[in-house]
């Protein structure tokens, strides 16, 4: 039974029991919590936890989900995978354990030919927790599985919750007896390999006050309405209905497995490493491909930095197994490629249960593809950073590659800890990793608190619920009203709450109803003026709002600082926006959709949006796209856009269903997640998006759009930075002037200022290159004198100098190579130049023969040197350069310490026994 059947049957079993089917929602979880959905339960959380009133009793889905806390186990075991789809059936406050308990052994023993899986009962085994002797009786009595068939497990094991105060309760998991020939006999409780978990159905039925841990929590009391929330993992089920030994043998894993196989020549089964490599690179692009068609795009942090660590992983592992092949260490093949055709048949093999991978699958590869190619040079500059560390271990007698180094390969130049580690091993050489786990836990908490801290202000998730609770959801009156009266119905001061809060206090305000946009879909906040509106408590309070945030779905917040006064919650309060920075930020939010029509249009559907910024007068267009716009596509585009000003047509917004919006061609933004209902906004018939911001009421509203340029800010990611209204028109108003200085000064019509400029660039570049070999042959002529005075160090010729401030790194590379060639072949000789071509330093080294014999290495002394600049370097062992901070007054100091670095890290290797 294929997977996509296996959906289709869950699904329209528990249809025809009057639950609601809600379709997967996107990976990217709306929770300042999480970064990934990964649980099947996630999407409904707001109800489970009673922020928001659910729109069903009974629900069903099929929801994908991500977990990569247990990344580095997979492929190693045959369990583990980083996407996963849970099937699920949901009850809120309607059936319980009465209902959820047959539904479940119904679905999964009935025959085949009547919609069910066909598992026959007597290979079923069943858990409940310890003191649920109603899910036992359950099983028993209603149900007749035998009580020898029935294990009772700890809190470990049956028992579920959030993690966090809110409902909990024992739950009820379902296995499947695989046969002796995968474990021993017992049950579940004695082998989970042979007794596979096919479905856990939760009951939630307790409040928790406190939780401290998995099996450490307090249970408040009971529930007023108790909740079903059941989880069946699709690609188990498919293993067992395949009739395959794991889940990378089943129809959705099995052909990118296959297909990984044949590109690196690799028979799966024939050898356990290779195996594994192959296991993670058939997860990982499967991983890729779904969270790329939810709108992540690889970045260095958050949920980007999830997708460009699994990318990265497959393309090392592909290295690793096509180097096997040749016999290589696992580096072989610099500018092979494998992800696209991966990735195709990724989408292939998942297009039926989801088929807008088909349709998206141009923006896919696009950015799959980019972050190949990107790897690929990083590993090439990352091995030679690699190299030097190994060089800096052995020189100091060494076995363990520092943490530090580890991370700095990680966090700089993108190289994944276990390539580091495989790496080593071929050196014979292992890594601090308890040093880099606590800097890589130290750089995820910083952007965990950052993340989390933008959407909550630093408030418990709870606290925020139970203001959400107390008020209702917050009504938005924005898109009609700049103005509006309203009612505080929380206040919180340092992420707790408060009754009231004085001058100076800053604050989050929340109103039952508000004008106020907050930030979303790329339009920032809208700011202004909360003000009482009444007599007696809160009177003549005024905050003053800088920021607006939805932290919890329906939970508006005001962010800002109390001017005057004491604002009191039940007060009556006037809300009131800056008019004229909304306007000028539904110019650009406007302008956005005209620029995105218009470059979709020269570049075709690849070129999908991946983000953007709506700023009064300003704003940032990202797009995916394989490589630069031509300045040509650009202005066409600029001009499209403004012949739609030009044309003044009509903005309009209204509410759809989301099917009705797509079949008119509305565009869906990658990332963004749409209900059944959606908002259309249409400029005309030139554009037509859905979107949830604010907009001007004709095209010609906007005045003029001019576009800046465009740059990469990423893999397959560019980005358009452009200018509208006034902003747009005093920027070419002082254009037009620099324009006018020039022709005057130049004596030049405007016309033939792009060649005479051009013809005095040339002249100068040419009388630049003149100085610059003039300069060249002065420097050189002193390399013989240098040596000359070359110092004793250790037995060794040493030559440090500092070239005039301006000379070129190439010359200050030469100087250094001329040195070295003249202290002589048959004593040890190190030359070190340094000088400051721009703001910054360089610094090289150069080892003769005779000193590279003694042990000297130009890489290693680089990494010195350059360390006492505060850069970094490396090289080769004959000759190496590097870098450092700019310098400011200290510059002669500075280099004066890097030559005396380089001194004494000459003496340690050349050793006490050394001629002085």
């Amino acid at each position: 039974m294929e997977s996509a059947e296996i959906v289709r049957r869950f699904l329209n079993y528990f249809s025809e029991r009057g639950h609601t089917v809600v379709p997967s929602a996107s990976l990217i979880a709306d929770d300042p919590t999480l970064l990934l959905v990964n649980a099947g339960m996630v999407p409904f959380k707001p109800y489970f936890l009673g922020q928001l009133a659910p729109p069903f009793r009974r629900a069903t889905t099929a929801q994908k989900c991500v977990r990569t806390a247990d990344i580095d186990e997979v492929g190693k075991t045959t369990r583990h995978a980083s996407f996963f789809q849970m099937l699920g059936n949901f009850s809120f406050g309607d059936y319980f354990k009465e209902l959820a308990i047959p539904f479940a052994w119904e679905l999964l023993t009935s025959p085949e030919a009547e919609g069910g899986f066909g598992f026959p009962e007597s290979r079923l085994w069943v858990t409940v927790y310890t003191d649920d002797d109603e899910a036992a009786k359950l099983w028993h009595d209603h149900v007749g599985v035998p009580e020898d068939r029935i294990q009772r497990r700890g809190l470990a094991d049956n028992y579920w919750h959030m993690g966090v105060p809110g409902p909990g309760g024992p739950c009820s998991e379902i296995y499947y007896d695989r046969g002796p020939e995968y474990g021993r006999e017992g049950g579940p409780v004695v082998d989970e390999d042979r007794y596979l978990e096919v479905w856990n159905l939760v009951f939630m039925q307790e409040q928790l006050s406190a939780v401290r841990a998995k099996v450490d929590f307090d249970i408040a009391g009971e529930l007023p309405s108790r909740n079903i929330d059941t989880g069946m993992g699709l690609e188990r089920m498919a293993a067992l209905l395949q009739g395959v030994d794991n889940i990378y043998e089943i129809d959705t894993m099995w052909k990118v497995l296959e297909r990984a196989a044949e590109l690196t020549e690799q028979r799966y089964g024939q050898d356990h490493r290779s195996d594994v490599a192959l296991r993670v690179v058939t997860d990982h692009v499967r991983t890729a491909v779904m969270l790329v068609a939810d709108g992540v795009v690889p970045s260095n942090e958050a949920r980007g930095y999830v997708l460009r660590r699994i990318l990265r992983r497959s393309v090392r592992n592909l290295r690793l197994l096509a180097g096997s092949q040749r016999g290589g260490s696992g580096r072989g093949g610099e500018d092979e490629r494998y992800l696209h055709e991966l990735a195709a048949v990724a989408i292939d093999a998942l297009g039926e249960q989801y088929p807008e991978l088909r349709r998206d699958a141009p923006h896919i590869h696009t950015i799959i593809d980019a972050e190949e190619a990107a790897f690929l040079g990083t590993l090439r500059t990352g091995s030679a950073i690699f190299d030097a560390a190994v060089e800096e271990t052995r020189r100091h007698d060494g076995d363990t590659i520092r943490g530090d180094q580890a991370f700095q390969l990680h966090d700089t130049y993108g190289f994944p800890i276990d390539l580091t580690l495989e790496m080593a091993t071929e050196q014979g050489l292992s890594v601090d990793e308890q040093e880099f786990r606590r800097l890589m836990e130290q750089q995820r908490q910083r952007a965990k608190q950052d993340a989390a801290g933008k959407k909550t202000g630093n408030a418990d998730i709870s606290v925020l619920a139970s203001v959400l609770d107390r008020s209702g959801q917050v009504q938005f009156t924005g898109y009609d009203q700049v103005t509006g009266d309203a009612t505080v119905t929380g206040l919180l001061v340092g992420g707790v709450s408060v009754p009231a809060a004085g001058p100076g206090t800053e604050l989050d305000v929340v109103l039952d109803r508000t004008p106020f946009y907050a930030e979303g879909g790329g339009q920032l906040a809208d700011t202004g003026q909360i003000s009482a509106s009444g007599s007696g408590a809160g009177e003549g309070a005024v905050v003053e709002v800088l920021d607006v945030q939805t932290p919890v779905p329906g939970l508006i917040v005001h962010r800002g600082r109390v001017t005057s006064g004491e604002i009191v919650v039940g007060a009556p309060v006037h809300a009131e926006i800056d008019v004229e920075r909304r306007r000028a930020i539904s110019r650009s939010h406007t302008a956005t959709h005209l620029v995105h029509r218009a470059i979709r249009g020269a570049l075709g559907d690849s070129a999908a949006q991946a983000g953007s910024e709506n700023s009064p007068g300003r704003f940032r267009f990202d797009f995916t796209a394989m490589g630069a716009v031509p300045p040509a596509v650009l202005a066409d585009a600029e001009d499209e856009v403004n012949e739609v000003l030009i044309n003044d047509l009509a903005v309009r917004a209204y509410h759809t269903s989301i099917d009705e919006a797509r079949a008119m061609g509305a565009l869906a933004l990658f990332g963004e997640k749409y209900g059944d209902q959606v908002r259309v906004v249409e400029v005309g018939d030139y554009s037509r998006e859905l979107c949830g911001g604010t907009h001007v009421a004709h095209s010609g509203q906007l005045g003029l759009v001019k576009i800046l340029g465009e740059s990469s800010i990423g893999s397959g990611v560019r980005r358009v930075e452009a200018l509208v209204g006034m902003d747009a028109f005093r920027f070419l108003a002082r254009e037009s002037v620099l324009v006018n200085q020039l022709s005057e000064q130049l004596k030049a019509p405007r016309e033939e200022l792009p060649e005479r400029i051009a013809g005095i660039v040339t002249r100068l570049r040419d009388a630049q290159r003149d100085l610059e070999r003039l300069n060249s042959a002065r420097l050189l002529d002193s390399a013989a004198e240098l040596a000359q005075r070359a110092a004793d160090v250790a037995g060794v010729s040493y030559v440090a100098h500092r070239a005039p401030d301006g000379t070129s790194a190439e010359n200050i590379r030469k100087l250094a190579l001329d040195i070295r060639g003249r202290l002589g072949p048959d004593r040890p000789g190190v030359a070190v130049v340094a000088g400051v071509p721009t703001d910054r330093p360089t610094i090289v080294v150069a080892v003769n023969d005779a000193g590279r014999a003694r042990g000297l290495a130009a890489g290693a002394l680089v990494l010195t040197a350059a360390g006492a600049l505060g850069g970094r370097g490396g090289g080769k062992d004959d000759v190496a350069q590097g870098g450092g901070a700019p310098l400011g007054d200290g510059a002669a100091r500075a280099v004066e310490q890097s030559f005396e670095a380089v001194g004494a890290a000459i003496r340690e290797i050349m050793g006490p026994g050394s001629v002085r």
